[in-house]
């Protein structure tokens, strides 16, 4: 009895090391991985990009980009990080896009300010893109030592697993919720977070790590996958690292996103141009009822607009919402319409889309919907669809073959001669040249013009400025004279 009282003692204690072991997992990553050392790093390298929200279609993958370079500077005590990115659109066999342009990057972030930079010739142009914050905060924290850091920090909780490694989990900040998995060679191997979107609510964004190697002595994976939505956002090949080399960021102040405003421009009796940013919708007024097309980028922007109509247009509610296409920027500001009672008319292939998108939790930011639970009622169409109160006639027409959407609308009041339309021509400023090669989705829509046999004499596009069909065709180098 003794001996064995003695060998359960010893398989008790062997068994609570190894848990301790286990436990110990997060500390022993941090300095494995050097986390406790390390204040800000910066890492380099090139492969895929992914444009977030902008599939062509629903259960398509995000575009895809080829990045020749990636670097990431990052400096944790500051919260803060710079993005530079060198891409070129990937052609997709079978799906027409403009000729790929070189595009550099250059995005900012520091606590819960975000913005962009473009180098002009004189000088540096600062744009906001509050939007942006969550998104780029939650890529600091899902590198190694960024993970590891806040680990110790937000009092973490560990999870013993059966191959010897750990499950780690926190909160930053009291709301967003991020969890790790540790190997047993102390190596994270992946990170889960969830961000607010728009249109899909609390959103996992997933960052993967893998063959991890000695970068002047400093553990960091060689390969990085980053996925969102459901479809990949990065993937990274990781060529250089270097640490404690990046200050910290102060923001500009022309970081400062405004609040959302919204400038009324008659284009017709009842029908305006609602603008004041970088994306645009028109109200027009039937004889007891307001239909708006375009519901763009989040609740702040549709409630400014929201409120802008009811003076405009005062006694007369939004029964109808007509929406473009499911790009998250034109469509991110729906679901205030459906709180509001209105109907979205969209292209059947929208619908299921939505339906699933929208019931999904929205914990991180309960929008005016996320309380009221109001059902969303929706007018589809295919082809044509035709919102009339007897005086004046809007015609929806499927922008039929456009490979930027598959499921795309134009909308067209005959009466006024008025198209609305977004992302199949933004008209260059006045006076600027055309491109070498006319963008295929602007010819598109020249040639469902002619084919609707559409007498259009003024187009209001849903981002840029107003112009005439005599601009669209200059655009895509036609005759002007030519029908």
């Amino acid at each position: 009895m003794h001996h064995f009282l003695q060998r359960a003692g010893l398989t008790l204690a062997l068994s609570t090391l190894t848990l301790a072991a286990q436990a110990a997992t997060l500390q022993s990553a941090a300095e494995s991985l050097g986390a406790t050392r390390i204040q800000s790093i910066e890492f380099s390298g090139g492969g895929k990009w992914f444009q977030f929200g902008q599939a062509p279609a629903p259960e398509l993958p995000w575009p895809q980009f080829d990045v020749s370079r990636y670097t990431a500077s990052i400096d944790y005590a500051s919260a803060s990080a710079r993005v530079q990115i060198s891409r070129l659109q990937t052609i997709e066999e079978g799906r027409v896009r403009p000729a790929p342009v070189q595009q550099n990057v250059d995005q900012y972030v520091s606590g819960t300010r975000a913005w962009s930079q473009a180098v002009a010739p004189a000088a540096a142009t600062v744009t906001p893109q509050p939007a942006a914050a969550e998104e780029r905060a939650a890529e600091i924290w899902a590198t190694p030592q960024g993970f590891l850091k806040a680990a110790l920090a937000n009092q973490a909780q560990s999870r013993p697993l059966k191959d010897g490694g750990v499950e780690v989990s926190f909160k930053l900040g009291g709301k967003y919720r991020y969890v790790g998995l540790i190997n047993a060679r102390d190596e994270l191997e992946e990170v889960r977070t969830w961000i607010d979107n728009p249109v899909l609510g609390d959103t996992l964004v997933e960052t993967t790590f893998s063959h991890y190697q000695d970068r002047g002595g400093v553990r960091f994976p060689a390969h990085i996958v980053r996925t969102q939505g459901g479809h990949r956002v990065l993937d990274i090949a990781v060529s250089e690292v270097k640490v404690n080399g990046v200050a910290p960021l102060t923001p500009p102040e022309a970081a400062a996103a405004p609040a959302p405003g919204v400038t009324v421009n008659k284009l017709a009796d009842g029908v305006f141009y609602l603008t004041g940013g970088t994306h645009h919708s028109v109200a027009i007024e039937q004889r007891d009822h307001v239909v708006l097309v375009e519901a763009p980028l989040d609740e702040a922007r549709s409630l400014a607009v929201i409120e802008q109509v009811k003076t405009t247009i005062p006694g007369k509610p939004i029964k109808y919402l007509i929406n473009t296409h499911a790009h998250f920027d034109h469509s991110g500001g729906l679901r205030s319409y459906v709180d509001l009672g209105a109907t979205i008319v969209t292209h059947q292939d929208n619908i299921a889309y939505y339906r699933a998108a929208w019931a999904a939790p929205r914990t991180l930011n309960a929008d005016r919907l996320a309380k009221s639970h109001k059902p969303a009622r929706f007018a589809a169409f295919t082809a044509k669809h035709v919102l009339s109160d007897g005086q004046r006639r809007i015609e929806v027409h499927n922008l039929a073959g456009n490979t930027h959407n598959d499921a795309f609308a134009l909308i067209y009041l005959p009466k006024e001669k008025i198209l609305i339309e977004g992302d199949a021509y933004t008209p260059l400023a006045p006076g600027a040249k055309p491109p070498a090669q006319p963008n295929p989705y602007s010819l598109n829509l020249l040639d469902n013009i002619n084919k609707l046999k559409l007498d259009v004499v003024q187009i209001a596009p849903l981002h840029g400025r107003l112009a005439t069909l005599t601009d669209l065709r200059a655009a895509v180098g036609q005759d002007v004279a030519r029908k």
